[in-house]
């Protein structure tokens, strides 16, 4: 009877925090802004910026040396491609390179005064391509369209002195080796479908951060931890704690985290193709280890403003060094080993394996491993950052007893 009796008040004591925790979050204005506006709107506004994909209509300034049919019929293709949209003429170089300085084009194109010339002779001809390199998608669009358009024009100047027969004879001549362009993975190319789903994943251990800190800010400052739990246990009640204030996070965060990789990708038609039982047994590590990582932060961080200076420092970088905006192979032993300190490395990686290219769990085994393990880590630490906290807490609600009955006992003594 023992036994069942310590169940039944360790399920009471898990309650009591439970319900303490929901009741700090609903009354903390700061704890509810980052634990559910900020995942509910920030996706929102990040897949909106992104939903167009890819770059369309860069503004380019073309410098016309050559002034022939071949030349005005170059810059009519570049013009009529969808990157790309020739805004105007230069009569030099250095007016062109002022238009670009100035953000006016995004990259200029140098049609060389013997441009003709060399085609007529079945010499070889150049285009000098100038590009605004400050934003990488801009360089694409401008490069890769004037690389189009003239692999187009020498195919068609190519086919024209062939002398060939029939139109597939032509065709060969033109492109005797040709391929078959296919993307996997994103078949739009875009840019939202390759970085939103890293993105979301961050949001989901950076709000948790910064709503358990903000939470356990405001309770270090009003001396609270020692209310936390109702009876005198050491280690016990350190479990309960932390399980207690854990499922309160969790149970929140089942909603926002079906929200985020289940609403949002669909709601802006992003690649999403993982089946969600591999989904859902792959999130659950993540959330427990995101849980226990905010909790553990929380008691390091003293003060409830320095979580937020904490997480604006580390989130650009935590992205690098996810492996999604630079390749993980290229990455630096050190820092790869810094990053597997914190969830969302190994919860990006899975995630865009399992959601964007349809793997299974047997395909991430070492991601969900390594974020089991870091619950398990976390989950240690938490305990032990929290029974500091609730020891250090105890003392100085006793120092503040023994301080009040020493003052009683002056005004008594002054009386008398």
């Amino acid at each position: 009877m023992s036994i069942f009796r310590n169940i039944y008040e360790a399920m009471l004591d898990v309650a009591y925090i439970w319900r303490q925790e929901m009741r700090q979050m609903v009354r903390d204005e700061g704890v509810l802004i980052f634990l559910i506006l900020v995942p509910l709107l920030y996706p929102l506004l990040y897949s909106w910026i992104y939903n167009n994909e890819v770059v369309r209509e860069v503004p380019v300034v073309v410098v016309d040396q050559s002034h022939s049919s071949l030349s005005r019929e170059f810059i009519q293709k570049c013009d009529a491609a969808p990157d790309v949209r020739v805004i105007g003429h230069a009569a030099d170089l250095d007016e062109a390179r002022s238009l670009v300085s100035r953000q006016v084009a995004k990259g200029v194109y140098l049609i060389p005064s013997d441009f003709d010339t060399h085609i007529n002779r079945l010499e070889q001809a150049t285009v000098s391509v100038y590009c605004d390199m400050s934003l990488m998608l801009a360089y694409k669009a401008v490069y890769q369209t004037a690389q189009t358009v003239s692999q187009l024009m020498g195919a068609e100047i190519q086919t024209k002195l062939g002398q060939h027969f029939t139109a597939r004879e032509e065709q060969i001549a033109a492109r005797p080796l040709d391929f078959d362009e296919v993307p996997i993975f994103n078949p739009t190319g875009g840019y939202g479908s390759f970085i939103i789903p890293a993105v979301l994943m961050l949001i989901i251990q950076q709000t948790l951060v910064l709503g358990i800190g903000l939470s356990a800010g405001t309770a270090r400052e009003d001396n609270r931890y020692q209310m936390l739990i109702p009876i005198n246990r050491h280690y016990h009640g350190m479990l309960r704690i932390v399980f207690g204030k854990g499922l309160a996070y969790f149970m929140l965060y089942l909603v926002m985290t079906a929200y985020l990789v289940l609403v949002v990708p669909r709601l802006f038609h992003f690649t999403a193709i993982g089946r969600w039982p591999d989904l859902l047994a792959f999130l659950l590590p993540y959330l427990l280890a995101c849980i226990f990582f905010g909790m553990t932060v929380s008691c390091i961080i003293r003060y409830r403003e320095n979580v937020m200076l904490f997480i604006v420092f580390v989130t650009l970088p935590l992205l690098f060094l996810s492996g999604v905006s630079w390749p993980q192979s290229s990455i630096p032993g050190f820092w790869q080993g810094v990053s597997w300190l914190f969830p969302s490395t190994f919860g990006i990686r899975g995630f865009v394996r399992i959601n964007e290219m349809g793997g299974t769990l047997s395909d991430v085994i070492p991601e969900y491993r390594s974020l089991w393990l870091q619950a398990a880590v976390y989950f240690s630490a938490a305990c032990l950052v929290y029974r500091y906290q609730i020891g250090l807490a105890r003392q100085v609600a006793r120092d503040r007893l023994a301080e009040m009955k020493e003052r009683k006992a002056r005004r008594l003594a002054s009386k008398e």
